[in-house]
């Protein structure tokens, strides 16, 4: 079978053509330039109507640091029922503590509000201080996937350490490798982790669409974060040549 494909989308129109562009899944998120955070409950309710393929919320309150406070987790409690209630089939998820370890008791908690759901565990994994640790933990929370470029910025930074951890792992639990994936390094990429599943954001930033300009706002115009159908259609290509 070919390789799944997760597009991370930043917005209703981005999830629109990541679908329509052939996407297996979407990381549903908003403020991209936050690094990712919990949409709204009117976005969420949209997509949940319009989009067929499987999406999967990110829960996560702020950009910055994965160390949260209790009103914090409190918060992600409440989003995570609100996607509990529309039906989602999944959530991307993750949390410390202030070693650099997995939030154990705080994840569990989360993870008790997620019957019937597919829970991912972001790249807040590649904060901790200890990847094995981290992993049994994640597994023990019965989280069925981990984000992850490998503890390093990029994929094609920790593509050694992917491999060796999709090997050990890949009967427990999925790791995906994201963060950097294109299609100039996706073939690359996949002979040396050999995953299951890939996740990239295809970002593509525009403009906005309008036709007029006040020339007395001096901010610069606004910029657009969508996703590239051209770059997604190339993925799968590449993917789906990689198994034949």
């Amino acid at each position: 079978m070919p390789c799944l494909l997760e597009i991370a989308a930043f917005n209703l129109h981005a999830a629109r053509a990541a679908a329509a562009a052939g996407a297996h899944r979407i990381e549903l998120c908003d403020n991209a330039h936050e690094g990712g955070t919990t949409p709204s409950p009117g976005t969420l309710k949209a997509i949940r109507q319009e989009i067929q393929i499987p999406v999967f919320p990110i829960i996560r309150p702020r950009g910055g640091h994965f160390v949260y406070s209790q009103q914090e987790w409190d918060a992600m409690k409440w989003d995570l029922e609100y996607c509990q209630s529309l039906g989602f089939p999944g959530v991307v998820l993750g949390g410390l503590n202030s070693r650099g370890e997995v939030d154990y008791p705080n994840m569990q908690a989360l993870m008790r509000l997620c019957e019937g759901m597919e829970v991912t565990f972001h790249r807040a994994f590649d904060r901790c201080l200890d990847a094995d640790s981290a992993i049994e933990c994640i597994l023990d929370l019965g989280c069925k996937r981990i984000l992850s470029s490998g503890g390093f910025p990029t994929v094609p930074q920790g593509m050694q350490r992917l491999k060796e951890w999709i090997q050990k792992y890949q009967d427990r639990i999925s790791i995906m490798p994201g963060s950097g994936v294109n299609s100039h390094n996706i073939q690359k990429i996949h002979a040396m982790c050999g995953a299951k599943e890939y996740h990239t954001a295809a970002r593509k930033r525009t403009s906005g669409h309008t036709t007029f300009f006040n020339p007395t706002d001096m901010h610069e115009e606004p910029v657009f974060t969508g996703v590239d159908e051209e770059e997604i259609q190339s993925l799968l290509n590449i993917l789906e040549n990689c198994h034949e």
